[in-house]
């Protein structure tokens, strides 16, 4: 006799991308429980995760369209230009600085994108905290704390066995708990990887001028140096350096930290003074061999962990839950087995070659840009000055990074399920 299912999935993770995933399935008609060890409270306090993420527009026109987008737009500040300056300082906002620069500006695909800027930040803390409130709108059902254990699969299920001896069953078990993830273990998915000796520094900035929506990346030798608008004139701060200097600017003292944010900054926006905590976080790649495996599906940083030079890592999970969501719905309502092999290959076969290839170039762009060998310096800046000439490819790499290339789910193109 078959067991009885608790719900059509069972999510381990209710991290950014698993609640994502447990509200675009809902917006479909499935159920959905999610098991954490964290309690919702704790992932909105401020301590738990100092860092603030920047979002594609596609990935907030899923939110709008699942329910959580009305209490994360007041939150969202919209990002009208990116600067990126391969140099010593901000780039181009600075008199006298390098021609090496390009400069992204949403006006330039304001009729391709209905208006929409070329990305979002928002703080992570915010974001748990609106999509926490849409899944208790939604009657979700969430196991917390509480902490996968064991997976067991068989013909028609799998069941997961949670450490208080508690089980759940149901026909797929999505991992979505992030790089150290117990379900890709268990389901014999291994991973590769490796480190790159670096640790991204990460704070809450103030300015005393407003800061315009402009985002400001440049090339440092120890890594990219990030200042990321946030609402209310402050920003978010990545700062990329060896792990041994990223461990001193954590401990050193306020002052010295201080200083050492002015003088990368510059002073074109005023004083810039630290706002709460600092956190520092070690970065490395990790990628799982497979998507998927009989019964169970990954996404989000349990399939692909990537540097954040880009700011594509939370965007390649909320990709991740729109497409199999997609595939999920669409498989239950022609009366497929949503957790068969036949089934989780489509979303894997859809989802594999973006994660692959956005990996490999963050991989090769950390690498290409965290150096200060004067050849590759020369090459890579005329490079910026090339693209930055050529329209085409300008508006090209918005629409990329804005997450609207290649065959987007339906979620992301801002069309209910």
């Amino acid at each position: 006799m078959a067991q009885a299912h608790d719900a059509d999935v069972i999510i381990a993770g209710a991290g950014m991308a698993g609640a994502t995933l447990a509200l675009a399935l809902a917006s479909g008609g499935m159920t959905a429980v999610l098991v954490d060890p964290q309690v919702f409270d704790a992932m909105t306090a401020p301590t738990f995760d100092g860092r603030s993420s920047a979002i594609a527009f596609a990935a907030f026109r899923q939110w709008k369209v699942i329910g959580a987008g009305e209490a994360l737009a007041p939150k969202a500040q919209r990002i009208e230009q990116i600067l990126v300056t391969d140099g010593r300082t901000p780039g181009a906002a600075t008199p006298g600085a390098t021609s090496f620069f390009l400069r992204f500006d949403s006006a330039e695909i304001a009729g391709r994108t209905e208006g929409e800027p070329l990305g979002y930040m928002l703080e992570n803390r915010d974001i748990r905290a609106a999509l926490a409130a849409a899944i208790l709108e939604k009657n979700i059902r969430v196991e917390a704390p509480a902490r996968v254990a064991r997976l067991e699969r068989d013909g028609s299920g799998a069941t997961v066995h949670l450490e208080d001896g508690r089980t759940l069953r149901a026909p797929l078990v999505v991992g979505a708990e992030g790089r150290g993830s117990t379900v890709r273990r268990e389901a014999g998915i291994g991973e590769i990887g490796w480190g790159y000796g670096q640790t991204g520094v990460v704070a809450t900035v103030k300015f005393d001028r407003p800061h315009g929506g402009v985002a400001h990346e440049y090339f440092l030798p120890g890594g990219p140096f990030a200042i990321l608008p946030l609402t209310g004139d402050r920003a978010s701060l990545v700062w990329t350096e060896t792990s041994a200097r990223g461990e001193a600017l954590k401990t050193a003292r306020p002052e010295i930290f201080q200083a050492h944010l002015q003088r990368r900054f510059g002073d074109y926006l005023g004083h810039v003074e630290t706002v709460g905590p600092t956190f520092t976080y070690p970065l490395a790649l990790s990628l799982a061999e497979r998507m998927s495996a009989p019964r169970v599906a990954l996404l989000g940083d349990a399939a692909h962990g990537v540097h954040p030079i880009a700011g594509q890592g939370l965007n390649l999970g909320l990709k991740d839950a729109a497409a199999l969501a997609e595939v999920l719905v669409e498989a239950l309502r022609l009366g497929e087995d949503i957790g068969s092999e036949a089934v989780l290959e489509r979303y894997a076969r859809w989802r594999r070659f973006d994660n692959v290839m956005l990996a490999a170039a963050t991989d090769v762009f950390t690498r290409l840009f965290s150096n200060d060998n004067p050849a590759l310096r020369l090459a890579r800046g005329a490079g910026m000055a090339v693209v930055n000439r050529i329209g085409p490819a300008r508006r090209f790499f918005m629409q990329e990074a804005g997450g609207a290339v290649g065959d987007l789910p339906r979620l992301l193109r801002g069309e209910a399920l």
